[in-house]
């Protein structure tokens, strides 16, 4: 994803509306990103590009509302927040690790993962968007974010995003069509 995608105008020109659609733009752009990295058969491979997808998200809102950046802050909060919905995880990098692992069985386990993998990794992608939108557009920071009282919105977030997660094949179409729209080829999109 490139930083030329967020149309952030100057501070005094950006409207509020504006700006929230931009932001609800990016937070489902890379929510199906996240989809489409889920999809992939490697365990934690993919564990590794969602959460690249999450942190680059997050710097993107950071752009779009103005506010400081801490890549290492984010990586916390991420996993902070996925141990929310995906218990046992202590860090950003085991994000849906539990359904990457799986893909790692043969046969069964890689289609099992790809039905599940998907669907966390779009529903916790978006609902990390949604609750840096909220926080942003409340006047918050990377540095007075707070995961334990965000955690029931987080919650909520997720729960609706997984209802309106695409499925396996929407995913793979989505991811392809993302790439399309941008002109590069798959293998040398930075995220």
């Amino acid at each position: 994803m490139s930083t030329a995608e967020v149309t952030a105008a100057p501070a005094d020109v950006y409207t509020p509306e504006a700006r929230a659609d931009d932001a609800r733009s990016l937070v489902k752009r890379c929510a199906l990103w996240g989809a489409g990295a889920g999809l992939l058969p490697f365990p934690l491979l993919d564990v590794a590009l969602v959460t690249g997808v999450q942190v680059k998200m997050i710097y993107e809102l950071s752009k779009i509302y103005e506010v400081p950046f801490s890549e290492n802050r984010a990586k916390a909060i991420v996993g902070s927040l996925a141990n929310t919905v995906v218990p046992g995880t202590a860090a950003a990098s085991l994000v849906g690790g539990v359904a990457s692992l799986v893909k790692s069985v043969p046969v069964v386990g890689t289609v099992i993962g790809l039905a599940v993998s998907p669907t966390v990794s779009y529903a916790v992608t978006y609902a990390i968007g949604r609750v840096f939108i909220q926080h942003f557009e409340t006047g918050g920071t990377l540095l007075n974010f707070n995961p334990d009282q965000l955690r029931d919105h987080f919650k909520a977030e997720f729960e609706a995003a997984k209802a309106d997660a695409p499925s396996t094949t929407e995913a793979a179409k989505a991811a392809a069509d993302a790439v399309k729209a941008e002109g590069k080829p798959a293998a040398t999109k930075a995220s």
